[in-house]
């Protein structure tokens, strides 16, 4: 069996799936090295790598980025917060991510290195040796495919691939502004690629990166991904990494009350902010709960990812209680909720924007930070949910989305379709194939 070393950016959103991944591997018989965030290190051992700590200068907790990155705060959610994360946030610990990797690579000779694509270190090995003078290296994209092309739209603006020529002018001409805007951004990344003894080809900066990897393995299927006439050769769509079940553990205590509501034929409208994006849930849960409080025909899961999220409800609801159709949850079992759900309510992670979809979940999408407008618009052009465009929808928009998905069929019908072609994938399989030699580069 090789061995292999994964790396992994220190946020949940990237550690997550390239962790699936290296436990996969473990457990068939790979000898696994995982580089990543000092605060996941019990989590890796008990899934089976060894693991290693990322230098303190490319470590951080995501869970309080005010506390490493204060500076951050001050930049507005968009476009300007997303050069501002790929300069500081990702490109910032390219040379001390590269470093910690040749490191581990001096005393662990792996034959495949896989890293997350904004895990920049890894792009730096990539492209500072020739491939027969380095390990194989894979890119793995956890979030939308974010190559530049004449059939799509410039990434991050959240735009639909152009319907004619005059729309390629368009977009075209968006595409310069933005290329002269993101000069620093090019420029701050090339100095930190050579601080990391490599040096970041000229071209577009999305398509220059995904070819720096041997093979791209993106994490979605292709028909949650715009077709691009002009795709690089190194991709691989493997299909979405599924939620891990809750193996073993009780399901909680308000479980029953969602059974009692789906045997009476009630709807499950399921809604949430991530992990991560839930400091503040009047901006999506909440407003979900109370557009939805008189509708006796749907019970409501508020999945808060907060242990303290019945206090946190009744603050932000107050002076109106928590209504009766609706569960305010900490922590749920989506693997076991999802199956049950009719919508999703959702900011527009790419993973479980994914996760729904693949149990033929139609969504509803509101999000306008990194690469949330990407997956929002996606759900649009798949027709598998509602985009709201805004991550402050009113309770009226949400009510009006909610209804949309649930009273009509085209959502539902074309969820179900892409489901199908979920189920036909097996990421982690595949992704096994591809790193022990057996499947086609």
């Amino acid at each position: 069996m090789p061995k292999v070393l994964v790396a992994a950016t220190p946020a949940a959103g990237h550690h997550a799936p390239l962790l699936r991944i290296a436990g996969h591997l473990a457990a068939s018989g790979h000898e696994v090295v995982f580089l990543g965030g000092a605060r996941f290190a019990a989590e890796v051992r008990v899934a089976g790598p060894e693991f290693r700590a990322l230098p303190p200068e490319a470590d951080f907790d995501d869970r309080d980025f005010t506390a490493r990155f204060p500076e951050r705060a001050q930049v507005p959610a968009g476009p300007a917060q997303t050069m501002w994360d790929v300069m500081h946030v990702f490109g910032d610990p390219t040379p001390h991510q590269h470093r910690a990797l040749k490191e581990i690579l001096a005393g662990f000779p792996a034959t495949a290195v896989l890293y997350d694509n904004l895990f920049f270190g890894g792009a730096a090995l990539s492209l500072g040796a020739a491939p027969d003078a380095r390990p194989t290296t894979y890119s793995v994209g956890i979030s939308p495919l974010g190559v530049e092309s004449r059939d799509t739209a410039p990434h991050v603006l959240g735009l639909l691939p152009p319907v004619d020529d005059a729309q390629r002018a368009e977009y075209a001409q968006i595409a310069a502004r933005m290329a002269e805007h993101r000069a620093p951004l090019t420029a701050h990344l090339r100095a930190c690629f050579t601080a990391a003894g490599a040096t970041l080809p000229e071209g577009p900066l999305g398509r220059t990166l995904t070819d720096s990897a041997d093979v791209f393995l993106q994490l979605t299927v292709p028909g949650f991904e715009y077709p691009r006439s002009d795709q690089p050769a190194g991709v691989r769509f493997v299909g979405a990494i599924p939620i891990p079940a809750a193996d073993g553990q009780a399901r909680p205590a308000w479980w029953p009350e969602l059974e009692r509501a789906r045997a009476a034929g009630k709807r499950i409208v399921v809604t949430t902010q991530g992990t991560l994006a839930n400091a503040e849930l009047a901006r999506l849960v909440v407003p979900t709960v109370r557009a939805l409080a008189d509708r006796e025909d749907v019970l409501v899961v508020a999945a808060t990812g907060r242990p303290d999220a019945a206090e946190q409800f009744a603050a932000a609801l107050a002076p109106a209680p928590v209504p009766g159709n609706a569960i305010v949850a900490g922590f749920v079992p989506f693997a076991e909720l999802l199956p049950l759900a009719d919508v999703l309510v959702t900011n527009g992670g790419y993973g479980g924007t994914q996760a729904a979809l693949a149990h033929g979940v139609p969504v509803v999408v509101a999000g306008d930070s990194e690469d949330k407008p990407e997956v929002a618009a996606r759900v649009e052009w798949t027709g598998t949910g509602v985009n709201l465009r805004t991550a402050d929808p009113s309770d009226a928009a949400l009510r009006t989305a909610v209804d949309t998905v649930l009273d009509t069929s085209a959502h539902r019908e074309r969820a179900a379709a892409l489901a199908k072609e979920y189920a036909a994938h097996d990421a982690l399989a595949r992704i096994e194939e591809l790193v022990g030699g057996t499947g086609t580069h």
